[in-house]
């Protein structure tokens, strides 16, 4: 790759509404008739969203009055006694939200170090985000426009279906995305599987570039997570 390509393919991460998405992939006017159901699914997720988003504070509020966090001894004693369901329920947890965003994927990883630390919590997450990926791109794959534009709205859609038009760099600019934590991988994948991409390289990409963003998360969060059983500790 050049110079000039390897600019070009910096200009398509950054403004993929810049790029011209092939016409299979534009939404027709069948499509934006949609536009309706599409509200309504996004409307259910954000509440759904929403509603995780409150299930969390409660359940700190609740674990911190259990005395759950008050030491690192607490703590695991409480992962204990979750095996060995805690784990199997959390990752089809991960896998149901890749698939319908109901809890936003950062405080859903951060539940999963917080449970089961950073090395297990790390595991379970790769698991189930991976599971749930290349769920999402067979789903995409085989209900296609419709479904995508319904699952992540179609102005999302037209915003970032641009992305596809870069051709075969399309698979360079889904890897490194990928690989970065910031980047929204569920729409990606949901995207991908409207593609030429196969199912071949859509996995090795997720389970190679995968990791160091969960990785990441895990880092950043297990950091955190001392500092609050810090300060509970202190609040206790």
């Amino acid at each position: 790759m050049d110079k000039e390509e390897r600019r070009d393919l910096v200009r398509s991460m950054v403004n993929p509404e810049g790029q011209e998405a092939p016409e299979d992939l534009k939404l027709t006017e069948e499509d934006q008739n949609l536009k309706g159901e599409s509200k309504l699914i996004n409307w259910i997720i954000n509440i759904s969203t929403v509603v995780g988003i409150v299930a969390m504070m409660v359940f700190v509020v609740w674990a911190q009055r259990q005395g759950i966090f008050k030491s690192q001894e607490s703590l695991q004693n409480f992962v204990d006694g979750l095996y060995p369901w805690g784990p199997v329920v959390f990752t089809i947890i991960q896998i149901i939200q890749v698939i319908i965003p109901i809890i936003p994927g950062g405080i859903s990883t951060a539940v999963g170090v917080i449970l089961f630390g950073p090395l297990w919590g790390f595991v379970y997450n790769y698991v189930g985000i991976a599971i749930g990926s290349i769920a999402v791109f067979f789903l995409s794959r085989r209900y296609g426009k419709p479904l995508v534009s319904m699952m992540i709205g179609q102005k999302r859609y037209n915003k970032y279906i641009g992305w596809t038009g870069t051709g075969q760099s399309f698979t360079k600019i889904f890897a490194i995305l990928i690989f970065l934590p910031v980047a929204p991988d569920d729409i990606l994948c949901y995207i991908a599987g409207l593609t030429h991409m196969t199912a071949k390289q859509f996995v090795i990409i997720i389970l190679t570039c995968k990791p160091p963003s969960i990785l990441a998360y895990s880092m950043g969060l297990t950091y955190l997570l001392q500092q609050v059983l810090g300060f509970l500790k202190n609040v206790a």
